[in-house]
């Protein structure tokens, strides 16, 4: 993609499956790589295959859910590269389950990851974006934000939420040279899908059923959605800002 080399790109919940998509994809565009992730074993395993390629990465294991814990990681990929380029706001968790049957304590917790995270690092990044002059932020939705997703009420809200706050963004930083869009990918074979739709015969039965609901006719890989990300973290979307795009294989309802 064209203006990606050298670029300093943040990828947020880098070690899951989409996530390490995203990392491979930004490493074979010959980015700076700000590798992020709670769980710090399998990051720097994985950042290990990425240096084995060549990659130039810095792994940060921390909390994206708590404010201080940003704002340090940032200081500290800003230390080591000198500038942060791009940020990818991709970390993200569920549980499915009828909102009758969750409790407030779950609540908090999808909040706390899915709508309340992406927020820190807007809070904790932007200001670097504009100092630098401009860059560019692509924020990791779910159709689900669009459509609506039995299963997922308050995963759906979050979704929702970070779409409009995405626009809202977009507006109010394009005047700093920002540019802030959305990918919505749907249902994806991803670690997290599997343990959304259970194991066993059931399970089965609702991963079948997904596919057969998609034009398609299959579920996305992770490999599918990093090329509209890269998209709009090149300099092909200068023009472009305030977008949401669903990667979804033409599905435009579940659940």
């Amino acid at each position: 993609m064209k203006g990606l080399k050298e670029r300093v790109v943040l990828v947020t919940g880098a070690a899951g499956g989409i996530g390490r998509a995203i990392c491979n994809r930004f490493v074979e565009e010959g980015v700076k790589l700000v590798a992020a992730d709670l769980n710090d074993a399998s990051l720097c395993e994985f950042v290990g295959e990425l240096r084995g390629r060549g990659g130039d990465v810095l792994p940060l294991a921390f909390d994206i859910t708590s404010y201080e814990d940003v704002v340090s990681a940032i200081g500290k990929a800003v230390d080591h590269f000198g500038k942060i380029d791009i940020l990818v706001n991709n970390a993200g968790w569920d549980i499915a389950k009828p909102f009758l049957d969750t409790e407030p304590e779950l609540w908090d917790k999808i909040i706390a990851i899915n709508l309340r995270g992406p927020l820190n690092l807007h809070k904790a990044v932007l200001p670097h974006l504009i100092a630098a002059g401009g860059g560019k932020v692509i924020n990791i939705a779910s159709d689900a934000g669009r459509v609506g997703s039995s299963g997922e009420s308050v995963y759906s809200a979050c979704k929702g939420g970070l779409i409009a706050f995405s626009k809202t963004v977009a507006r109010e930083c394009a005047r700093d040279n920002i540019r802030v869009n959305v990918v919505c990918p749907g249902p994806t074979d991803t670690a997290l899908l599997r343990s959304f739709v259970g194991e066993g015969e059931y399970g089965q039965k609702i991963y079948d059923k997904l596919q057969k609901a998609i034009p398609l006719k299959r579920l996305g890989q992770p490999d599918d959605i990093p090329g509209m990300i890269a998209f709009f973290a090149s300099s092909d979307a200068d023009f472009i800002t305030g977008q949401v795009i669903s990667v979804s294989g033409g599905l435009t309802m579940h659940g």
